[in-house]
Parts: C-alpha cells; sequence; structure tokens
C-alpha cells in the first residue's frame, strides 16, 4: 500500500507541476477557447490574471506532493482546485470530466491513506 501512496502522491504531484507550470512558461499549446459561456469564463480568467495565481498554488501544492513533506498542506491546496475543476466541467464543459475524475480518485485515496492528518479538523 506505501507503494501504492508513493505512485499516486507522484502522479497527482506531476499533474499538477506540469499544468500549474503552464501558465507561466507555455509549453504546452493552448487550443481555441470554447464557445460560450466556457470561452467566456476562461477568456477573463487569462486577461485578469488570475490564471498566475491558480497555477501558482498548482505548482506549489504538486511541488509539496512530490517533495514528500507537508503532504496534508499540499492536498488541502489542490483539494480547492479540484473543486473549482469539478464545478467549471459540470456547469460549462462537461467534456473534460474525464480527466477530473482519475484527478480526484488520486486526491481522495491520498485523503485516505493521509487520514490521521485530517482529524483534527473532522473532529466533532
Amino acid at each position: 500500500m506505501k507503494i501504492l501512496t508513493i505512485i499516486a502522491r507522484v502522479l497527482l504531484g506531476l499533474v499538477f507541476v506540469v499544468f500549474g507550470s503552464n501558465a507561466f512558461l507555455h509549453f504546452l499549446p493552448m487550443p481555441p477557447l470554447p464557445q460560450g459561456m466556457a470561452g467566456e469564463y476562461l477568456h477573463a480568467f487569462f486577461v485578469s490574471g488570475y490564471v498566475y495565481f491558480i497555477g501558482g498554488f498548482q505548482v506549489f501544492g504538486g511541488l509539496l506532493l512530490l517533495i514528500g513533506r507537508f503532504v496534508p498542506l499540499g492536498l488541502t491546496i489542490l483539494g480547492a482546485i479540484i473543486v473549482n475543476i469539478w464545478l467549471f466541467h459540470i456547469l460549462m464543459a462537461p467534456e473534460g470530466l474525464p480527466p477530473a475524475i482519475v484527478i480526484t480518485v488520486l486526491e481522495l485515496f491520498l485523503l485516505w491513506r493521509y487520514r490521521d492528518a485530517f482529524t483534527g479538523i473532522l473532529r466533532a
């Protein structure tokens, strides 16, 4: 189980470091913005500079997972980002749900493996 935890931690960390870094370095080609509300949302996201803050949080949270220190903090930061990914895809662009499901499964597995770190938050 420890090896599976390391694999999940590294995979999730790499996903967020790579895609978060892309906000700054633009090494992945950007497809054209979708039509409608999703395109308008993404346009505002880029024009306002909000993408740099989210990219920074993705890189920071991903690095915490890759390094293996403060993993619960990284999971907490990335959990908020994952909720926003789900909301975007549910409300505006459902075609992107399959990758969101994979990311969520990795996050939930890691939350379960590090559940002892979250007992203080969840205690009634």
